[in-house]
């Protein structure tokens, strides 16, 4: 089938939740899920302040998020996202954890809830990599 996990991810996911997604066009979290959305993903921005990131409407939080996603894609501190692992059991099919962010606690609840995971990669280059 896949030659790995990041290769499924990358063909089968349509809808992208990012958490931390940022209207700084400066910020990763901003370039990253901006070319995604170039290259034809539909992506839900997860922001407690903004409005609007990239032309599309921002949840506060994954908890305000009502409909599934197949993948969450995190721009959060590491210490953070064993809440956000909790939040997206039932949600998504895949957890993806930017460059830079890993956490254990992540790995165990991801494998309990038989959630895909990928951790410390950039989406963005992975992508990018697999078009090659």
């Amino acid at each position: 089938m896949y030659k790995n996990l990041v290769e499924e991810i990358l063909k089968e996911t349509k809808t992208i939740a990012i958490v931390g997604c940022s209207s700084n066009e400066e910020k990763a979290a901003h370039i990253v899920p901006k070319y995604l959305q170039e290259v034809g993903y539909k992506i839900i921005p997860i922001n407690p302040v903004a409005e609007k990131i990239l032309g599309e409407k921002v949840f506060p939080s994954l908890l305000k998020l009502e409909e599934k996603v197949d993948l969450v894609l995190v721009f959060r501190p590491s210490e953070e996202t064993p809440i956000i692992a909790k939040q997206v059991i039932n949600k998504t099919k895949y957890l993806w954890l930017q460059l830079g962010i890993s956490n254990e606690e992540v790995e165990k609840v991801a494998k309990e809830a038989n959630i895909g995971l990928i951790m410390d990669k950039c989406m963005m280059v992975e992508h990018k990599q697999a078009r090659q």
